[in-house]
């Protein structure tokens, strides 16, 4: 039995998914002609109270379209210096929009809205690039699932309209803290210029993000998609498992986070882990302790034993359950690490 802790994006569509999107009906995408497309695109914009959505085929590219509608060559962006769009999209923001980043030292990937009011630079002050977007990531993938407190988004919120900024949620894995928070989609829609989802983690998909925002904005997006080659023809077969994931696998991800926190519990418990990070959803941050065993003979162990997880560097290691850790895995995975 392999167990595959690496990402929630190793998943692969369940046979009830594989129905829906065999099933589906199709047309011609970068034509707008592809139904369970605009199905999907308008459930999207309708969960979170948006007057439009476009699909894509990964984050990354919906994150790096949002954050080019909203800057202008020599602009600046404030984020976390955990932030995904700063540390894992291969540079995206220099290399496609001439932008550059005021990283915040937060706290695991979130910052305060008087961190970043001290971080605008003077809109008069020619000398430094104008600060024009903040972006914010919910849950952090490098704060080892962290979730946004929202009072604090709403702070944030006043200060970028006080100075006139764009406000940007980079939510692949947003579903995991509206699950664990009690939340919904229509709170960030209201206070969010753009948002971008993911399909592909946590809920199972194959392929996909939705940006949502205003018409014209998501009119302008379609656009950049474009340039950025992200149109698909018959992309209603991936927009189907999209449709399928939303309707039946959201609440589902209360035993990802449970797993998880298991997980947690015992790592702390083990003599030879330093550190665990905590843990809110499905992502587990921990650390060995170097003078029982490295990072590299933990992980060789592991994969003998046909068990994968991620070194994220600086010493920290990543587990992530996700939709097929099942409960047999879980248990067994358990059992392993006590025994270790």
């Amino acid at each position: 039995m392999e167990i595959n802790l690496i990402s929630d994006t190793v998943t692969k569509p369940s046979s009830e998914m594989l129905d829906a999107m065999m099933t589906a009906k199709i047309g011609d995408d970068v034509f707008k002609a592809d139904p369970t497309v605009n199905a999907l695109e308008y459930k999207v914009a309708e969960m979170f109270g948006k007057e439009a959505a476009l699909f894509f085929p990964s984050g990354t590219m919906a994150n790096q379209t949002a954050i080019k509608l909203h800057t202008n060559p020599g602009d600046q962006l404030i984020c976390d210096k955990y932030a995904h769009v700063y540390n894992y999209e291969g540079g995206g923001i220099s290399f496609n929009s001439g932008v550059s980043c005021k990283l915040v030292d937060g706290h695991r990937g979130m910052m305060t809205f008087d961190q970043v009011a001290a971080a605008i630079n003077p809109p008069d002050f020619y000398h430094s690039p104008l600060t024009s977007l903040v972006c914010i990531e919910n849950t952090t993938n490098k704060g080892g699932g962290a979730c946004w407190n929202f009072e604090e988004l709403k702070r944030i919120k006043e200060v970028c309209d006080q100075n006139g900024l764009s406000y940007h949620l980079d939510g692949a894995r947003l579903w995991n803290a509206l699950v664990a928070q009690n939340e919904t989609p229509e709170k960030y829609g209201n206070l969010f210029d753009s948002i971008s989802v993911c399909l592909s983690k946590g809920l199972g998909c194959p392929v996909g993000s939705v940006l949502v925002g205003s018409s014209e904005f998501i009119n302008k997006a379609l656009r950049i998609r474009k340039i950025l080659g992200g149109g698909m023809r018959q992309a209603g077969f991936l927009a189907a498992a999209g449709i399928f994931a939303l309707d039946n696998n959201i609440n589902r991800l209360v035993e990802d986070h449970r797993r998880a926190k298991e997980i947690g519990e015992l790592l702390a418990n083990l003599t030879f882990v330093k550190k665990v990070e905590p843990i809110e959803t499905n992502i587990v941050i921990f650390e060995v302790d170097h003078e029982i065993i490295s990072e590299a003979a933990f992980l060789d162990k592991l994969n003998r034993l046909n068990i994968n997880i991620i070194g994220m560097g600086q010493g920290k290691l990543r587990m992530v359950t996700h939709l097929d850790y099942t409960q047999k895995m879980h248990e067994k995975f358990l059992n392993i690490l006590t025994n270790m």
